[in-house]
């Protein structure tokens, strides 16, 4: 485990790639108002760290050790029994939505599934780190893609759905608000509204106006079209 030092939030790293640990090393020290606190190798590491510290934000790949497969999504689900104020930015290198939908099925808020090749983009890394700490969600464009071709079969649900009805599905899943949808596509707010309201009546969920709620229904949904979040 290596320390840096600087301001702001405060974040600890985690993953068994060395060569992606530098790159992390590298992109955050750029990154103004960042401190990074740790950058550690495997999960025990990193859990031993959030004990230790005080953290705002937990940056940490999704397949490492010990367990090499699901490991970050178990980290991210005893953070929120035993440090629920700590948001974590889960890295995967797969637009999988199994990895997705596991992050968020005990609740989204404080959390944000990004691909590796985000971390190319620091703005981008900087604003996921920023939406966790705060509490909120945010979900990669291309896992929501992907999720969107996979149930986009005609016996699925979603073929009820109208192209604009898509759309808005599809930035709901991103964690966006309604005014940040309105804004996206052009819409006015009460547009935005009635088709939020259309989408989860079509699919049989309950309207929530808290957005990491809505994020972790349409999320589950898209994942199982068998699945009822009421």
């Amino acid at each position: 485990m290596d320390d840096d030092a600087g301001g702001g939030i405060r974040v600890a790293v985690a993953d068994d790639s060395y060569l992606m640990r530098e790159a992390m090393r590298q992109v955050l020290a750029r990154l103004p108002d960042v401190e990074v606190v740790a950058i550690c190798e495997h999960g025990d590491e990193l859990l031993e760290v959030v004990d230790r510290e005080a953290l705002d934000v937990v940056v940490t790949d999704v397949r490492m050790p010990p367990s090499g497969d699901d490991e970050g999504i178990r980290i991210a689900h005893r953070l929120r029994r035993t440090h629920p104020g700590v948001g974590v930015v889960l890295l995967s290198q797969y637009s999988d939505a199994r990895y997705g939908i596991g992050l968020l099925e005990q609740g989204a808020e404080g959390r944000a599934y990004l691909l590796k090749e985000r971390v190319a983009d620091p703005a981008g890394l900087r604003a996921a780190m920023d939406v966790v700490a705060r509490g909120g969600a945010l979900i990669d464009p291309e896992m929501v893609h992907a999720l969107m071709n996979a149930r986009s079969r005609a016996d699925s649900p979603l073929a009820q759905l109208t192209g604009r009805e898509l759309e808005v599905l599809a930035q709901m899943a991103q964690g966006k608000s309604n005014a940040a949808i309105a804004d996206a596509l052009v819409l006015s707010k009460r547009a935005v509204e009635k088709h939020v309201g259309a989408i989860f009546l079509r699919l049989g969920l309950t309207g929530e106006e808290v957005v990491s709620r809505r994020v972790t229904a349409v999320l589950l949904y898209l994942g199982d079209p068998d699945r009822r979040a009421g």
